[in-house]
């Protein structure tokens, strides 16, 4: 008998579609499984080759690709993968075992003949995975020497069945009642109305014995029962189970209750067979994983603990699921803690409070237990922080709430964790005003707030802020409360808090409290201070503007940095100004170059020029200084006073100091500029082209098409017509306006009618006037075609 599970996966290929389908079959005790692709557009396979000659790769290609993002497939003969690449679409099968494939070319359905294709497209490939023997195949040798002739059906129509039933009947797709008894089966479960579920399938059964769905609702059943613990029938059902429906999916489902049923009716050597079972057959279930906390909890019930502990470790360290990590942990830690190694127990404790705290409220009557354990033991903080989780999600009319609450203060009271401890207190007085437990409460509660041994500075700010919130600011105790306050704030470098409560610190009483602008101060000082040691520039602008706070000269590069970034040039300046003085060589280049700067900045350029003449003068190895860059802004100055000789100077000196760089790149177009306008054709070209080849350099046009309009000028002056023509030919591949457009057009036709190349420059003409019609250049363009 063959049987067949199956997932349908459907996709859109642009305007086609494409579906596969990957089935698991079961021929004479093995398994094998059948991937079919099926697309509206004929697409090539072709298989990969290991090194040992064997397909263990097969590779799909689409010319259309889909819109979806696909997620990868696996079962236990193939892995699937999807790719794409541009236009392009592939579809890579990875064989874990051995693989088979062919194209169908036929519908045995509609063709009355049918031979053996030799094809590389077809619209529909079927794959076989199998480990030992081709199933249902058989492959012959082909004999080169015969001929093959097609095989007509006509005669001999073969019979069209469709699809059969686990039992290999034919299957009559139809609307029935089954189907709808088989959903409301699966709604109860999922409500966990297991009793009902258990009825409604012995109902569904006794009405629809020939239902296709009756695996899946005894599955739903043996589920119902295991959840009501009712282990007994467990075991009859799984027996038929097992027996029938070897090849279900459900299959490490029910070998892991069936296990588990043995084990809770005290047959454990029973309970060994099917946990062994499970984990040689499905070692990569998720209910193998639970399987082996089961096993766990078997052992621990033997009083075999390092057993118990290897097996709920493996349920940890294989799973990636939450939930079932999340329990592995919690067995552990409840063994750690009926030991007494509570450090252990903790650890794996802290895990499930990291990761899903949730699992304690969810599986709360053993956590409750697990909390009062540890809380017996004095592990109060611990038992705490599962209280709490509790609390997280546990609503407030619940019967245990308020209870929990209680613990949840008291607990935390006697750690050092009191600012949590007056949080949880506090919150059971606002929350029952009127508890059962209020008494105790409030008398822990006023016992952590007057406790002064052992106060750290948290805890103390929290005192000063209670008794601030009790008396206020006005009354005595409560101004007392926040001088402390501040001055231990100050002490930690709190100062952006200070600064918050300067209000209330200026209401303070100036007779007892003299140094309370001095508070102000010190926090705007220290605060600013550490603005400037972490760069945090809108913090200083914001104090300097609020407080006229000045700081020691030690601050003066932050300071400076600060006023720059605000462009605040003239406060910048003036910080510069006063260091120039110094008698340290070393600040005093800094300054000097900071100053020239601030002076360009300013629009001082000739300061500017002679402060950098005066930095350049301390300088003994310009290559090596890393003030350098100091030409830079001597040229920018030069360029901004039309100092022609000087430009030409410091560009030949910025060239020989940082070569040709895409950061002197305006300096070079400046150079062009100046050039243009001494109508010097050599300065043009020179610069030109190192701005041209550096453009090509870094593929950027972003000063084009000036540059190329610029040097082919430059070389039509001096009739170099074929540098000309070279230039203005590479703006042909360059993005451009269409009045750009033209006019490169144009030119470029000129330059042909220099060089006698009249159809080319006919061409050009006629490029120029499509490009901008209605433009000058277009015009020029027409009347140099009516001149031809």
């Amino acid at each position: 008998m063959r049987i067949i599970l199956q997932f349908i996966l459907f996709f859109s290929l642009e305007l086609s579609a494409l579906e596969i389908t990957l089935s698991k079959g079961l021929q004479n005790s093995s398994t094998y499984s059948v991937l079919e692709i099926v697309n509206d557009d004929a697409f090539s396979c072709k298989a990969q080759l290991d090194s040992f000659g064997t397909q263990k790769e097969l590779i799909c290609f689409f010319d259309k690709v889909p819109k979806e993002s696909l997620k990868p497939l696996e079962n236990e003969f193939f892995t699937i993968t999807f790719k794409k690449l541009k236009k392009e679409f592939f579809l890579i099968i990875n064989a874990k075992h051995k693989l088979y494939f062919h194209p169908v070319i036929f519908d045995l359905a509609k063709d009355d003949e049918i031979f053996s294709p030799v094809t590389s497209t077809a619209k529909e490939w079927v794959v076989v995975g199998y480990d030992k023997k081709l199933p249902m195949i058989e492959k012959t040798q082909k004999n080169e020497n015969t001929l093959s002739f097609a095989f007509t059906l006509k005669l001999d129509t073969l019979p069209y069945v469709g699809g059969l039933d686990l039992n290999g009947n034919p299957v009559h797709i139809q609307e029935s009642e089954d189907v709808k008894a088989f959903v409301r089966v699966k709604k109860l479960f999922a409500s966990k109305r297991y009793a009902d579920c258990i009825n409604a399938v012995d109902e569904t059964l006794e009405f629809y014995p020939k239902t296709l769905f009756r695996s899946e609702l005894l599955y739903y059943k043996i589920k119902s029962l295991f959840k009501l613990r009712s282990y007994g029938s467990v075991l009859d059902l799984s027996k038929e189970f097992l027996r029938y429906y070897s090849s279900s999916e459900n299959i490490p489902e029910i070998l892991m209750m069936t296990a588990v049923s043995y084990y809770k009716n005290g047959l454990y050597s029973d309970a060994d067979y099917f946990f062994d079972r499970l984990f040689s057959e499905h070692a990569n279930s998720i209910y193998t994983k639970w399987g082996y906390i089961y096993k766990g909890d078997m052992a621990a019930d033997s009083g075999e603990s390092s057993k118990a502990i290897s097996y709920y470790k493996r349920a940890l360290t294989e799973t990636k699921d939450i939930e079932l990590a999340a329990m592995a942990a919690y067995k552990l830690a409840r063994l750690y803690v009926t030991d007494g190694k509570y450090d252990k127990a903790i650890y794996y404790l802290d895990k499930i409070l990291k990761a899903k705290d949730d699992f304690f409220y969810k599986h709360y009557a053993m956590s409750k237990e697990l909390m009062f354990d540890l809380a017996d033991a004095q592990k109060y903080l611990e038992a705490a922080k599962i209280d709490k989780a509790i609390l997280k999600y546990m609503k407030k009319k619940e019967d245990d709430y308020e209870a929990n609450l209680r613990y949840l203060g008291l607990w935390l009271s006697k750690t050092s964790h009191k600012k949590e401890a007056v949080a949880a207190l506090d919150r059971y007085i606002k929350e029952f005003s009127d508890g059962a437990y209020i008494d105790e409460i409030e008398k822990r509660r006023d016992a952590i707030f007057f406790t002064k041994e052992g106060s750290s500075d948290k805890e103390l700010l929290a005192k000063y802020d209670k008794l601030i919130q009790r008396y206020g600011y006005e009354d005595p105790i409560g101004q007392r409360a926040l001088y402390e306050k501040v001055k231990l704030m100050l002490s930690k470098r709190m100062y952006s808090d200070v600064l918050q409560l300067k209000d209330e610190i200026a209401k303070l009483d100036g007779e007892l409290y003299k140094d309370k602008e001095d508070l102000i101060k010190e926090a705007a000082l220290g605060l600013m201070e550490s603005a400037l040691e972490n760069q945090e520039c809108q913090v200083v602008l914001d104090i300097q503007k609020d407080y006229n706070i000045s700081v020691s000269s030690k601050w003066d590069f932050g300071l400076y940095d600060c006023f720059v970034q605000a462009a605040d040039f003239i406060k910048a300046k003036k910080i510069a100004k006063r260091n120039l003085s110094t008698k340290d060589i070393k600040l005093k280049k800094e300054w000097l170059y900071r100053y020239a700067k601030v002076d360009f900045a300013t629009g001082n350029y000739s300061e500017a020029i002679d402060v950098a003449k005066d930095l350049l003068a301390l300088i003994d190895d310009i290559q090596k200084s890393k003030y350098k860059d100091i030409y830079r802004i001597l040229f920018d100055a030069y360029d901004r006073l039309d100092n022609f000789e000087g430009m030409v100077r410091t560009i030949q000196k910025i060239e020989s100091l940082f070569g040709l760089s895409y950061k002197d790149i305006d300096r070079y177009v400046d150079m062009i500029n100046a050039g243009v306008a001494k109508k010097d054709d050599n300065i043009i070209i020179k610069y030109g082209k190192k701005l041209y080849e550096l453009q090509k350099r870094v593929g950027s046009h972003v000063q084009s098409p000036f540059v190329e309009f610029a040097l082919y000028q430059a070389y039509m002056n001096k009739g170099e017509y074929k540098k000309a023509l070279e230039v203005i030919t590479s703006l042909d591949s360059v993005k451009l306006s269409d009045s750009d457009r033209a006019r490169q057009q144009y030119q470029k036709g000129a330059v042909l009618d220099k060089l006698w190349r009249n159809d080319e420059a006919r061409r050009a003409y006629e490029a120029a006037l499509k490009a901008a019609p209605n433009s000058a250049w277009a015009k020029l363009a027409k009347s140099a075609l009516e001149l031809d």
